[in-house]
């Protein structure tokens, strides 16, 4: 992915982290299409798991589920305070939470025995020392079950706008696995393009900047004008399909063995 430099990384968190905590209170509602991929991640969970970490995990809703599913304690952990606080107020007593960087883990070495996490890996600058971290927490013979995205994602809101710089540049599958390799894991991948329709450019775009998932623009930018929306909503309008507006997630899928 083309993340910032190093320098930069902090500040990237910390405008990921305020995108998500504005997103929080509504995210359940405009998530659809991340839940629908989530569905597919959940029909790899092993038979059996007794400590387990939802990484991003947003409002709580799979960390929930994982610990009805198990019946046993989750921990839930994301970089935004604010869908920490939505997950406290939505899941009182069903979790357990924590506010923390993918990227160092406060957490013991092989103290859990599954990672599940669903579309946050895409948001991480240091993906490397992100999947060192799950190497080391995790027990071994563990599993690691992510969903992040690769390239090709929301390729018809790139089309359809003049600067698409808002949106994120995405790491190959083959990336993806050479650097979950490199930290130690058997991986399994599959990369499968997942489409959802929406009935005009207003929901397509509240899909997105509702679940927080928008980049600021580049300083000195100017600011996208009513003949940018015009112009936007004729380019989206060619791509109609009978269900609606088309937007591709291209889903990749990891199953990772310690």
């Amino acid at each position: 992915m083309n993340m910032p430099a190093p320098l930069a990384a902090t500040r990237w968190q910390r405008n990921v982290a305020r995108s998500f905590g504005r997103a929080a209170p509504r995210y359940l509602a405009l998530s659809g299409a991340q839940q629908h991929m989530g569905e597919a991640l959940w029909q790899h969970l092993p038979r059996s798991a007794t400590s387990i970490l939802d990484l991003g995990c947003g409002p709580g809703h799979w960390t929930t589920r994982l610990a009805t599913h198990y019946r046993t304690s989750a921990l839930g952990l994301d970089l935004a305070p604010g869908m920490l606080a939505e997950a406290q107020r939505r899941c009182a007593g069903r979790g357990h939470w924590l506010c923390a960087d993918a990227a160092r883990l406060p957490l013991a070495d092989a103290s859990h025995d599954l990672v599940f996490s669903n579309l946050a890996l895409q948001w991480c600058p240091d993906l490397a020392q992100v999947f060192a971290e799950l190497h080391r927490v995790l027990a071994p013979g563990a599993t690691a079950l992510i969903n992040t995205l690769a390239p090709g994602t929301l390729a018809e809101v790139a089309e359809a706008w003049s600067r698409p710089q808002a949106l994120l540049d995405f790491l190959s599958a083959e990336q993806v696995a050479a650097s979950s390799h490199a930290a130690g894991f058997s991986v399994h991948i599959e990369q499968v393009a997942e489409r959802f329709h929406y009935p005009d450019l207003a929901a397509v775009m509240a899909s997105i900047k509702g679940v927080g998932a928008q980049q600021p623009p580049p300083a000195g930018q100017a600011p996208l004008t009513r003949s940018d929306l015009m112009r936007a909503r004729q380019r989206y309008e060619r791509l109609r399909e009978p269900a609606g507006l088309p937007v591709t997630y291209q889903r990749l899928t990891l199953i990772l063995q310690r």
